[in-house]
């Protein structure tokens, strides 16, 4: 057999083999993964919701003592020592600091002195002018009966006038006295700075040792922090609505008392205890245009401390009958807010809605659906409009306000 033969020989078995496996394969039946081509997906829907629904305004807020109070020097002298520990809560006149008192108790001590001396000249020009008193008295008789020489009564009578002047200067000068001594006293009282409202004490600015004076500074500060006041702002706009709903007096008083506040502090946890409204300022900010609201909370323990931070929350309004969907649900495109509605023959249709304000994990819509409708609440980019789909429940998430 020559080489031409054999290679058409091998040609040909090959075809044959190729054949085969293509009749082998196309007799083998096809592996199914997936649902079939056509098949309904699924889907998870939520019904709108109507019931009424509080509404909540968030603002950021700064905590601040109730009442701060700086402990300033009112004397000049050197800190001879500290009597708290910084940070503690100290009570209402206990010592912080003491200045050196021994140049103020010599001066009160001198002023003491000097006002001794003053009342005893007072009791010595007294009894002189007791004494020609009594002459001015004795010789006016005798003048007049001539028993007497009126150069006689005439000197009685300047003397009682000299008396009287003397006894004038003394008190003057005890008055005097009186105000050195009290002056004296007072500084020396200055030499004790006492905690001015209990509180918590902050750190020493100074040391001891160091010179004070009026014109040093806070040597520490003490604030009162239960309750403790926490300030926020609200825009004008808000704050407008806000008292239009109560146009008097009386309203708006009881409005402002029977508001409840709720503090988020900074870890994200809720505070334990609620809040109440204290005052609006008198003016609003003309850079921002909001007015500056103040809170306050109750502290036990002292926890809460000035200047921190936390969100201020509290319910401004209620939306009567309001319509609500999962969050989830709304699909936001150009600027629209859509929804997908599966109808009683489980289609889907894509509806435009008018959304209003988030309620947790919710959404208010103002317009574009009707209570009782199911909306596609996880599966929403699966579905087109007229698509039949598999409806099933939707597993509501945990909501917050």
């Amino acid at each position: 057999m020559n080489m031409l033969s054999k290679y058409k020989l091998w040609i040909g078995g090959a075809f044959c083999l190729v054949v085969i496996g293509l009749i082998i394969g196309a007799a083998r039946p096809k592996h199914v993964s997936g649902a079939q081509p056509g098949a309904s997906p699924d889907v998870e829907v939520a019904q709108v919701e109507q019931k009424d629904v509080p509404i909540f305004g968030e603002w950021i807020g700064t905590l601040d003592g109730f009442t701060n109070a700086d402990v300033k020097a009112q004397v000049t002298g050197y800190l001879l020592r500290q009597g708290y520990q910084e940070g503690a809560f100290v009570n209402k006149g206990q010592l912080l600091f003491e200045i050196d008192p021994r140049p103020f108790q010599a001066t009160l001590d001198q002023a003491q002195g000097q006002l001794a001396q003053a009342r005893a000249q007072l009791a010595n020009a007294e009894a002189v002018q007791g004494r020609t008193q009594l002459d001015v008295e004795r010789y006016t008789p005798l003048a007049k009966e001539q028993a007497a020489s009126q150069q006689d009564l005439d000197n009685a009578v300047q003397n009682n006038l000299a008396a009287k002047a003397t006894v004038a200067t003394a008190q003057a000068q005890i008055k005097t006295g009186e105000a050195a001594v009290e002056t004296a006293r007072i500084n020396l009282d200055f030499t004790r700075l006492i905690a001015p409202i209990e509180g918590i004490a902050g750190q020493a600015q100074l040391q001891v040792g160091a010179l004070v004076n009026l014109s040093s500074g806070p040597v520490t500060s003490v604030s009162t922090v239960d309750p403790i006041k926490v300030y926020f702002t609200v825009g004008e706009p808000q704050y407008l609505a806000w008292r239009k709903r109560y146009p008097t007096e009386t309203t708006r008083q009881a409005a402002d008392k029977n508001l409840r506040l709720e503090l988020i502090l900074a870890d994200g946890s809720t505070y334990a205890h609620e809040g109440t409204f204290y005052f609006a300022d008198r003016q609003v900010n003309e850079s921002t245009g909001a007015i500056r609201i103040a809170g306050l909370f109750p502290n036990p323990g002292n926890i809460l401390r000035p200047g921190g931070y936390g969100k201020v929350r509290a319910v401004i309004r209620v939306q009567q009958d309001a319509l609500l969907v999962p969050q989830r649900a709304v699909s936001e495109l150009q600027g629209s807010y859509q929804v997908a509605v599966v109808d009683g023959e489980k289609k889907v249709s894509i509806r435009t809605v008018k959304v209003g304000d988030r309620v947790g994990n919710q959404w208010i819509i103002a317009d574009g659906v009707k209570p009782g409708q199911r909306v596609v609440a996880e599966g929403v980019q699966k579905v087109r409009p007229g698509m039949q789909v598999n409806p099933k429940p939707f597993a509501v998430e945990a909501t917050g306000r």
